[in-house]
């Protein structure tokens, strides 16, 4: 009879040594480690009801329609730098509902709803980070009240869309959004570049903090591409995601050394995109780099586009504006109230300065709609 265990040919897996402690090499610089919910217990806790389905359905593929030149309508995302309050958020959906469909005829209003800060070096890294505003960073609570809030505003009728920073973030919320960024920081990442060619929306990638547009269609055709990568699942487990590639892609100008709203810029912008084979179409960012990071030179710039645009330029098909309730910023600051619908990162215009912005982009579509007729 064959013994069950024979002591001379030991079948148990492993050995002593290889159970040893690693406490001093692994994990040394870790603090704390908690636990994270999982994508699909969020999912099952905040559904997306059937009309907010509709919309996100319908809102990509009009967008798409406008970056392949099917639709002459322009994309314009605004909305807050950043969002720190779910109720300053909503009042401002609630406006903004109103006049986009005031407006759908010649705008695709998507809200700016942005969760995630990338940092130069230090500070509040968003809503998802640190909900809080303490420094507490409730990242479960982050996530929770994120797709609350993207859930709020589509229930009013409003796309919204967000810049991913995050690689996981995702998996809880991007079933919401319409459309995506890619920021200047992150644009020649290639983690990022893979992130795109698996979401679900539109994607703009914008250029990098020098104002390097190569970059920006370099990870175009990336996304364009599939790929294979390592992430987590709606039931949080580790997993290999192989995509199929993103071809509603674009680039958003945000200026660099120099701004590039201007018709040079776009020139530019659109001789990098024809040398890679791609359609030569860019949304410009009014904000950041461009306006100097002055916020009322946004005004200037939106006029100037709506000028051009009005004129005949078809290859701006988006315009990206930061506005909130009231204009500029204020600083986050322990025991300090803050003032309602006003910035705690970059400065915004008011809603009293960006309505009108927004009627003189509608303007300018339908006097270049007049015009083509005109010519025909």
């Amino acid at each position: 009879m064959q013994p069950i265990d024979d002591p001379a040919h030991d079948h148990e897996v492993g050995v002593r040594d290889s159970t040893q402690d690693t406490t001093r090499i692994d994990d040394v610089r870790i603090a704390a480690v908690r636990p994270l919910i999982s994508p699909a217990l969020l999912h099952d806790d905040l559904p997306v009801p059937p009309g907010v389905q509709a919309l996100v359905e319908g809102a990509r593929a009009e967008i798409a329609a406008i970056l392949r030149g099917r639709d002459d309508r322009v994309l314009v995302v605004v909305g807050p730098c950043s969002i720190h309050d779910h109720d300053d958020a909503v009042e401002y959906a609630g406006r903004l509902a109103a006049l986009a469909g005031e407006l759908r005829g010649e705008l695709a209003i998507v809200m700016r709803i942005y969760f995630e800060k990338p940092r130069t070096t230090v500070g509040w890294k968003g809503y998802i980070n640190d909900p809080l505003l303490d420094g507490s960073f409730r990242i479960n609570e982050g996530l929770r009240r994120a797709r609350r809030l993207l859930l709020a505003v589509a229930g009013l009728g409003v796309p919204p869309g967000t810049e991913f920073l995050d690689l996981l973030s995702p998996q809880y919320i991007a079933d919401l959004v319409v459309w995506a960024a890619i920021g200047a920081r992150t644009t020649e990442s290639q983690t990022h570049r893979q992130l795109a060619s698996g979401l679900s929306c539109p994607v703009g990638f914008k250029n990098g903090t020098d104002g390097s547009v190569q970059v920006a269609a370099d990870a175009i055709v990336a996304a364009r591409a599939s790929h294979a990568f390592m992430g987590m699942t709606k039931m949080g487990q580790a997993a290999i995601f192989e995509t199929r590639g993103n071809d509603d892609t674009h680039v958003i100008l945000r200026g660099g050394k120099v701004p590039n709203h201007d018709e040079r810029g776009v020139d530019e912008a659109c001789a990098a995109l024809a040398r890679a084979g791609l359609p030569e179409r860019v949304m410009v960012d009014c904000s950041h780099a461009n306006a100097g990071k002055q916020h009322l030179r946004q005004i200037e710039i939106a006029d100037s586009l709506a000028a051009r645009i009005a004129a005949g330029e078809r290859r701006i098909v988006g315009v990206m504006l930061e506005s909130h309730l009231e204009e500029g910023r204020q600083d986050l600051r322990p025991g300090v109230a803050l003032r309602r619908g006003v910035s705690i990162t970059d400065p915004c215009l008011g809603w009293a300065q960006t309505e009108p912005l927004l009627r003189g982009l509608a303007q300018a579509v339908q006097a270049r709609r007049a015009a083509t007729a005109n010519f025909r």
